[in-house]
């Protein structure tokens, strides 16, 4: 009785359109659907999930009279105009879900990705309970909230003199790591938005508290809100659907199953990130230097003045052979979880991170922006998991790099805290494990709506 009851609640979703925020949600979706509930999500018609993917899930697009799609390389312009144009098609899209459905069959609660802080305000407006899904660590979240003040007593914006003293309060980040974007004066405006901690809501974590817990201590003191840290989704999820919005390219499994066990460098700078040529021949160099085999992602586009690598070195392809394999697009979290795979060449997402740390590969961080900068840090002076490329791509430093993790003592001690923190992991998402349990209580929240 109680199952058929919880069938007939449905969780409203509201991601933010942009690949490294979909993936979570959607995996949201299906634990909660797994755990009785009805899942909707109302999303951006830019990058657009793919209802098939998830055939048990309503999609509903939310009406868009923009003049174009969010820019990727824009993400603050992106965010104003999200927020700014879906919030009354947002209210309209909720209204007729309510009058959709049956008396036994009503919504519990919105979920929004917390970039997407207007569908708090609608929510509200319709007496609905909401809830946040934060998709970035939350050592990220308590960076990203402590801009405000930080901007207020004069820290931020700071000299390059500064660039490498670590931030009050905020060990172990320099001022170099805070997830700030260049557009500054439009960005904080966003951030008191989007982390008002006098209107926050119940707030769910893709991380886990043998990895955060520390960092989840000091939001529940500051935000006084219940949170539930129920990571790594990814392992949780009962069903292996794929939320990729580009063509994943499967021949390269085939492929490292030719290689040897933990040989492989897999290199991915994500779904959002550019580099300019030059940076693309300094890392085709320094992969082909380093002499171990890899296996690189370079998406369609991200190499500014190009459309994929046909400015790579005239013959390198013919030099390395088969020791290295080049795709658009890889099935990720297949790749890492692949045998011959050593070693993580990444821009540090949060996917990608807790992805990495699940299959106890260290990393080699180049972050780009945003919360990549603060989750590079932490993988490599918090959990010492990996080491971080600063400063110009330069084939010998991405050669060293790569021996460095791939073959040496340094490595190898990387490769066992890695494998360390993975069993601890395993554990956290096990019957009695603090994933396991805060995913209990946060169904059961829902339940009490």
């Amino acid at each position: 009785m109680e199952k058929e009851r919880k069938r007939s609640l449905r969780v409203v979703l509201v991601p933010f359109p942009f690949q490294g925020h979909i993936t979570p949600m959607l995996q949201l979706g299906s634990i909660l659907h797994s755990n009785g509930f009805s899942i909707t999500v109302v999303h951006a018609q830019y990058n657009s999930p793919n209802p098939s993917s998830h055939p048990d899930f309503s999609f509903i697009p939310l009406p868009d009279t923009s003049s174009g799609p969010p820019v990727p390389g824009d993400i603050i312009a992106s965010l104003v105009q999200l927020n700014t144009n879906y919030k009354a098609r947002f209210q309209e899209c909720l209204a007729e879900v309510m009058r959709q459905q049956g008396p036994d069959d009503g919504i519990a609660c919105i979920i929004h990705d917390e970039l997407m802080y207007f569908s708090q305000a609608e929510a509200k407006d319709l007496k609905l309970p909401s809830i946040v899904l934060t998709i970035s660590s939350a050592a990220n979240f308590l960076a990203r909230a402590a801009l405000i003040q930080l901007r207020a007593e004069g820290h931020i914006p700071f000299p390059e003199s500064m660039s490498q003293n670590l931030v009050p309060e905020l060990y172990p980040l320099r001022f170099k790591d805070l997830p700030i974007f260049e557009k500054l004066d439009d960005y904080l405006p966003i951030v008191s938005k989007a982390f008002n901690n006098k209107t926050f809501s119940p707030i769910i974590y893709n991380t886990i508290e043998c990895l955060e817990n520390s960092s989840l201590a000091k939001i529940q003191q500051q935000y006084q809100v219940p949170i539930f840290p129920i990571g790594p989704m990814h392992r949780i999820v009962s069903t292996a659907s794929s939320s990729s919005l580009l063509e994943e390219d499967i021949s390269c499994l085939t492929w490292l199953d030719k290689q040897s066990c933990k040989s492989v460098i897999y290199v991915s700078l994500g779904s959002v990130a550019f580099m300019d040529i030059k940076e693309l021949v300094e890392m085709a160099l320094g992969l082909a230097n380093s002499m171990q085999p890899f296996l690189w992602v370079v998406r369609p586009g991200s190499v500014r003045c190009a459309e994929w690598i046909e400015v790579l070195p005239e013959g390198f392809k013919e030099n390395i052979g088969e020791r290295g394999y080049i795709v658009k697009w890889a099935p990720q979290k297949e790749v890492l979880a692949h045998g011959a795979v050593g070693g993580f060449l990444s821009h540090c997402g949060w996917n990608s991170t807790i992805e990495s740390i699940c299959e106890g590969i260290p990393m080699i961080c180049r972050p780009c922006f945003g919360d990549q900068t603060v989750n590079a840090r932490y993988v490599s002076h918090v959990w010492r998991l990996g080491l971080e490329l600063e400063g110009d791509l330069e084939r010998g430093e991405i050669e060293r790099a790569i021996r460095k993790v791939m073959a040496e003592e340094e490595g190898e001690a990387m490769r066992e805290r890695a494998k360390n923190l993975k069993e601890n992991i395993e554990l956290c998402t096990k019957e009695g494990g603090s994933s396991y349990n805060s995913l209990k209580r946060l169904v059961e929240m829902i339940m009490s709506f």
